[in-house]
């Protein structure tokens, strides 16, 4: 059968959905290996481990062993184009193929509303050849190369992976911001752990009803199974999973131990051989190249080695010969580069999103694209390998099989990888050869070695690599480089650069909103690092968004409540407590700004996390002035539990003002959740922006969790300005933080409420508590300076007390406990309360919370060993019509 005529007839098993055919040409595994041999067998034999599950799965499957503290064997694909140099044909088809399974099970409505996600590296072309199938959706891959200035969407860990940090960069973040189904796509679903991690961090933010999990391969066991399962029905959402095949791997007792055993002898041997026979240049940096024989008049044919294998393998393992060919010139250049003519401003993949629009322009591109490179190879060229390179695998795999459409040459494709493997030359194991060369794309995690493996010795007459143009480097030309270990094993190298593809940013962000046109405060007093959501209808009645955020159907940063309207008692409460305690504010204010000075920065930059901070930066900033004569900036930014600070402000910030000079301020902790969400937000913005010196430490007017260093004090009083919302706030709302208003290059978003300027008390509140300052100075800088001397490390008692509170009254969920009288209020002003614990004996700083508890016919529990005045409980597990303990009606 003619080359062009087998490859349209693979094509056209793969879409008519003929398995078997396609799986045929798949099971010769690496290097067209022996009939009968299957590329597991030298694994199983050692290891005992075995493949047991549907017929053709050791067609799709190999075996192959790394050094790896988490797990020994390696599955190692045949139709992946990953390891295994494989038809470009029968790579695209299976995945296009489970694409279109997907589109079957979703249908063309609920398909239009998906989105296809990748796991990087090694299933990123996967995930697009998916995407293709489906036809309608668009399709993210995770990335391990953080961009500068573009804020992660989301990430999540893969346990067993020898990388394991992924990062969500799309350049659209309302493209997982939709309620439409997500389609997860993976080469192989082994324990399902990376899977409920995805699942766990991005349904925390965007939540959905929907998920199908795609796989060439399922191979969970029956407990990883039931696992899945479980998690699906505790979140409320349904989640399908489609896969070529399934089956599943049993593992002797000891093989870990057994396997990295067996890694190390044969390395071991690897490295004195390469010794003994005197290689310098050729042998491997570390680990183990080895080699098997060479097709004839492959010009990289190597000697065979016919010594007994110690361990009964039927190759020996030894090094390859990685430097150059005896007849080679040395100072020439080692590849030809070819210019692509890649479409301008289409993206090389889909580490920031690749649209239905964007496969349109790349269908269109490909046929000359392959025509260009099919005119550089070399005219005698019968056998043609395209390398891509590690998360870039769909545009190689596009021109590698249009190249196969259009030419006689037998083409195949893989990439190259970040995944040491050992490689043994044996017909019954799936990696023969390994090239080593270093990382040539200055990666985030620092240098390393890189592979490409089964292309050494494969016959090839040429090789075509294609990079990104982050990835064309000086080490990528390096003499120890990918493009030499190349020229060493075939006679032609080519050189493909695609443009990577970065967003681009604002070159400048908007200044900060000042009063009186964004807020009643004085314009100097506060500059807001938000945009203004004025004039959009956000709020939602208290019960109907209580039942979206349980249920996982929103987040609580995407509405707002309805502003609470005091009746007249309380706005008496408010007055009476505001003269109570103004001058116990005002020392407390006095204490937390002189610490600020001491011991953070003689000029500080105040930015108060709005809202419930920016009164407390608005005082330490009068207090400041009163007291030392200073003018400091003071702005405030936004931040949301479960995603994290504004990165834009901190972006902002760095432009204006040294980030070690930033001193973030809000007005009270509860149990320090923010605490820790400003701490992993900064660290996260540290490793995308590269932007250092902000300090995660919070000053607070009030620590009565015990979470911070920098306090005013740790008792827990009220702070009047924890009674109401916007009308003590500058008439300002709580943030908002929802895709389809606030887009990459945005601030977070806030309301201005105009028309309740009449019960505006936000300025009155801060000149009661300044016009206290005079009198309580000297108590002020005394008590700094006891604090300064004493021992303020956190001792987390409020958290401690939140869990065992959580587990006590069977809430079983930290979020819906909220310590203190500030937080207290909050639950009773924004969210459906279940009870209020008191402390026994607490005295009028409950007040106001009694008279809430009352309006509302909320219960309000007297208990001892609180560390907190009070505790606000939000009704578990709410539906609207809860009145049990449980949270759910009672049928009377």
């Amino acid at each position: 059968m003619e080359k062009a005529e087998k490859t349209e007839k693979a094509e056209r098993a793969v879409n008519e959905g003929e398995h078997h055919e396609v799986r045929a040409d798949a099971a010769a595994g690496p290097a067209d290996a022996a009939d009968g041999v299957w590329s597991g067998d030298w694994v199983a034999e050692r290891l005992g481990v075995e493949l047991v599950g549907d017929d053709g799965l050791t067609g799709l499957l190999g075996l192959a062993l790394r050094r790896n503290p988490k797990r020994a064997h390696l599955l190692v694909s045949n139709v992946l184009g990953k390891h295994v140099p494989q038809s470009p044909s029968v790579v695209y088809g299976y995945g296009w193929e489970l694409g279109r399974r997907v589109r079957e099970l979703l249908g063309d409505d609920e398909a239009r509303r998906a989105v296809v996600l990748g796991y990087a590296e090694t299933a990123t072309g996967l995930g697009h050849c998916v995407a293709d199938g489906l036809g309608l959706a668009p399709y993210l891959h995770s990335t391990r190369r953080p961009i500068a200035g573009l804020d992660p969407a989301g990430g999540f860990e893969e346990s067993h992976s020898h990388a394991t940090s992924h990062l969500l960069l799309p350049e659209d973040p309302a493209l997982l911001a939709g309620d439409g189904p997500l389609v997860l796509v993976d080469d192989e679903f082994s324990t399902g752990n990376t899977v409920l991690n995805t699942v766990r961090d991005l349904h925390a933010r965007y939540p959905r009803r929907r998920y199908v999990v795609v796989a060439l391969v399922d191979m969970r066991s029956p407990a990883d199974a039931g696992r899945l399962a479980e998690f699906a029905e505790e979140i409320g959402a349904r989640v399908d999973l489609v896969t070529a095949a399934s089956g599943t791997v049993r593992l002797p007792e000891g093989v870990l131990e057994k396997g990295q055993e067996l890694v190390a002898r044969y390395e071991s041997e690897s490295a004195t051989q390469s010794v003994a026979g005197g290689s310098s240049a050729g042998a491997a940096p570390s680990g183990l190249i080895a080699q098997f024989p060479a097709p004839p008049n492959s010009g990289a044919a190597v000697e065979a080695d016919q010594e007994a294998d110690p361990l009964g393998a039927r190759g020996t393992a030894r090094p390859a010969p990685t430097g150059p060919r005896p007849d080679e010139d040395r100072t020439a250049p080692h590849a030809t580069r070819i210019d692509l003519h890649w479409p301008a401003d289409l993206p090389d993949g889909a580490r920031h999103g690749f649209t239905p629009a964007h496969r349109a322009r790349l269908e269109a591109a490909l046929p000359a694209m392959a025509a260009g490179i099919a005119e550089a190879l070399p005219h005698n060229a019968r056998r043609v390998h395209i390398l891509g390179f590690e998360e870039l695998m769909y545009a190689p795999l596009r021109l590698a099989r249009e190249l196969e459409r259009v030419t006689d040459m037998e083409v195949r494709y893989s990439t190259t990888t970040r995944s040491p493997v050992l490689a043994v030359d044996d017909p019954g194991y799936a990696i023969r050869t390994r090239l080593a060369f270093p990382a040539h794309d200055d990666p985030a995690d620092g240098p390393g070695e890189r592979y490409a493996y089964n292309v050494a010795g494969a016959g090839f007459d040429a090789v075509v690599a294609v990079v990104d143009s982050a990835a064309d480097t000086p080490a990528l030309h390096a003499p120890d480089g990918l493009l030499a270990r190349l020229a060493a094993h075939t006679p032609e190298v080519l050189l493909a650069v695609v443009p990577s593809y970065a967003p681009e940013r604002p070159r400048m962000l908007p200044e900060p909103l000042r009063g009186p046109h964004f807020s009643s405060y004085a314009p100097e007093e506060v500059g807001w690092l938000l945009q203004d959501l004025s004039d959009v209808t956000l709020e939602a009645p208290t019960e109907e968004r209580e039942e979206a955020i349980q249920s996982g159907g929103a987040h609580y940063a995407e509405s707002l409540p309805v502003e609470y309207q005091p009746s007249e008692q309380y706005q008496e409460l408010f007055h009476a407590a505001l003269e109570e305690s103004a001058a116990r504010i005002a020392q407390a204010v006095g204490v937390v700004t002189e610490t600020v000075l001491a011991e953070r920065s003689p000029r500080p930059v105040l930015v108060s996390l709005a809202r419930a901070g920016t009164p407390v930066g608005i005082l330490m900033r009068r207090w400041a002035q009163h007291r030392h004569g200073l003018d400091l900036p003071h702005y405030a930014v936004s931040i949301v539990r479960g995603r994290g600070i504004d990165a834009n402000a901190l972006r902002w910030l760095a432009e204006h003002h040294d980030p070690r000079d930033v001193v973030f301020v809000d007005g009270w902790t509860g149990k320090g959740a923010i605490t820790r969400e400003l701490a992993q937000a900064l660290e996260e913005f540290e490793k995308t922006d590269g932007i250092s010196g902000f300090s995660p430490e919070i000053a607070v007017l009030a620590d009565p969790g015990s979470c911070v260093r920098t306090y005013g004090t740790r008792e827990d009083f009220l702070i009047p300005s924890a009674c109401l919302n916007s009308t003590v706030s500058g008439l300002i709302s709580r943030t908002v933080l929802r895709a389809d208003l606030v887009g990459p290059h945005d601030f977070h978003g806030a309301k201005f409420y105009r028309e309740l300027a009449a019960t505006d008390v936000s300025v009155a509140f801060l000149d009661a508590v300044s016009a206290r300052f005079p009198e309580v100075a000297d108590a002020a800088v005394a008590q700094a300076k006891e604090l300064l001397a004493a021992d303020r490390s956190p001792t987390w008692e409020g958290w401690a007390a939140v869990e065992r509170i959580s587990e006590e009254y069977g809430i079983h969920d930290v979020n819906l406990v909220k310590p203190g009288v500030g937080e207290t209020t909050r639950v009773m002003l924004r969210r459906v309360p279940w009870k209020v614990l008191a402390r026994a004996g607490a005295g009028s700083d409950l007040d106001h919370v009694r008279l809430l508890a009352e309006q509302r016919g909320v219960p309000v529990e007297e208990v001892g060993g609180l560390p907190y005045t009070c505790v606000g409980l939000i009704h578990p597990q709410y539906t609207r019509g809860a009145t049990g303990a449980d949270g759910k009606a009672v049928a009377l």
